[in-house]
C-alpha cells in the first residue's frame, strides 16, 4: 500500500466532490444509484469508514506518549468518539439505497407508454 499523505486523502475528497457535482446535473437515476452504492455499502461504505477513522484518530491522540492530559483534551476525544457513533448510525442508509434501487429498477422508468400499457 502506498504511503498516505494529505494529498492522497484530498484526492479522495475531490472525487466525492466530483460525484456531487455530477449528481447535480440530474443523471439517470439508475446510474446515480449505482455510483452512490459503494459509498453506502453496509460494511465498507462512507459512514462506516468515517466512523472507524474518527475512532482510530481518537485512540491515536489519547495513546500518544506526549499527549497533553487535560480535561479539554479528554472532552475533545469524547466528541470524536460521539461523532463516530453518529456516523456509524448512518450505516442504515444502504437500506434506503436498496429500496430506491427496487423502486427505480421496477418502475419501468425508461419504457414508453403509460403504466397500464406495460
Amino acid at each position: 500500500m502506498p504511503a498516505l499523505t494529505p494529498d492522497t486523502i484530498r484526492t479522495a475528497t475531490e472525487t466525492l466532490s466530483d460525484l456531487t457535482d455530477y449528481l447535480r446535473e440530474n443523471p439517470d437515476p439508475v446510474e446515480a444509484l449505482a455510483l452512490v452504492e459503494p459509498l453506502l455499502d453496509e460494511y465498507t461504505g462512507l459512514p462506516v469508514q468515517l466512523a472507524d477513522t474518527l475512532r482510530a484518530l481518537a485512540r491515536t491522540l489519547q495513546e500518544a506518549p506526549d499527549a497533553p492530559r487535560t480535561a479539554q483534551v479528554d472532552l475533545l476525544i469524547t466528541e470524536l468518539r460521539t461523532a463516530a457513533w453518529e456516523q456509524a448510525d448512518q450505516h442504515t442508509l444502504h437500506y434506503v439505497l436498496d429500496d430506491l434501487r427496487d423502486l427505480y429498477g421496477n418502475s419501468g422508468a425508461g419504457e414508453p407508454g403509460c403504466g397500464l400499457c406495460r
